[in-house]
């Protein structure tokens, strides 16, 4: 692995949820790209596992443990990647959760809204709380937020506390990118359509769930992480220098042609 070469040489990178499925991809990803990436997790042992496989390829790589629903574990965790990388360009506020028992406004409990609300919405908050300064001092940068297909449109399977949450990450971030877009900080919302990842189909549990989500998409297949990795890549990158407040969807074709089942 060549770090002086690549779309992110150069650039430390900021990455939640990186342990696993989106987050794990594009941390693989951005250290092929030349990039130092902080590989932060709430599992830190399976943190250090992407560490170690990223470093052993040659790459740059550092785990922290942290909970994006804390704030002062944010903010330790992004203090200590830009002191150990010396700056931060690139922050990607990707961790979330969905929960099994998330359904609709009368079966949904108090407790899995406002989880869901501390992880989803809350964390993102408090990444971009900590993160802006961080890229502020770097004299500009990129941050992504992982939004979701459902903040653009309806699920057919009830979730509203992750729908409402996704669609609080979208407005967000708009609003963030215009507020910031004269100092050099992009902030764009990736919204993935439904993935094969451990995340979704633990949700779907049943063949019949599936096939109600997939009915929706034109490609007729789930997405792979890795290919929400390679969006990423784009926004993190100089390539998307002129992008800025975009809900950039990678769905199948999802939202430009969600239809209900008859």
């Amino acid at each position: 692995m060549d770090t002086t070469t690549g779309r992110l040489a150069g650039k430390a990178t900021f990455i939640t949820g990186a342990a696993a499925g989106i987050g794990r991809e594009t941390a693989l990803l951005f250290a092929t790209e030349g990039a130092a990436v902080a590989v932060v997790d709430r599992d830190g042992d399976a943190a250090a596992d992407v560490v170690a496989e990223i470093t052993a390829a040659g790459g740059t790589a550092m785990g922290l443990t942290a909970d994006v629903a804390v704030e002062t574990s944010v903010a330790a965790a992004i203090g200590d990647a830009e002191e150990a990388f010396g700056r931060l360009d690139v922050v990607f506020n990707n961790a979330g959760i969905m929960l099994a028992d998330d359904g609709d406004a009368q079966s949904t409990e108090e407790a899995v809204w406002d989880l869901t609300m501390d992880v989803n919405l809350k964390g993102v908050w408090f990444g971009c709380r900590h993160g802006i300064p961080a890229l502020r001092r770097a004299g500009g940068g990129s941050i992504i937020n992982t939004a979701s297909f459902v903040a653009l449109v309806g699920a057919a399977t009830p979730q509203l506390a992750y729908t409402a949450s996704k669609g609080g990450v979208l407005a967000m971030t708009r609003e963030l990118a215009v507020i910031h877009a004269r100092e050099n900080i992009r902030v764009n919302a990736l919204c993935p359509g439904p993935l094969r990842t451990e995340l979704l189909m633990s949700y779907l549990d049943t063949e019949e769930k599936r096939q109600r989500r997939l009915v929706h998409v034109p490609m007729g297949r789930f997405g792979e992480a890795a290919e929400i990795a390679a969006a990423a890549l784009f926004l993190a990158s100089d390539d998307s220098s002129y992008v800025t407040g975009t809900d950039f969807s990678v769905d199948g074709g999802l939202t430009a042609a969600y239809v209900t089942p008859e």
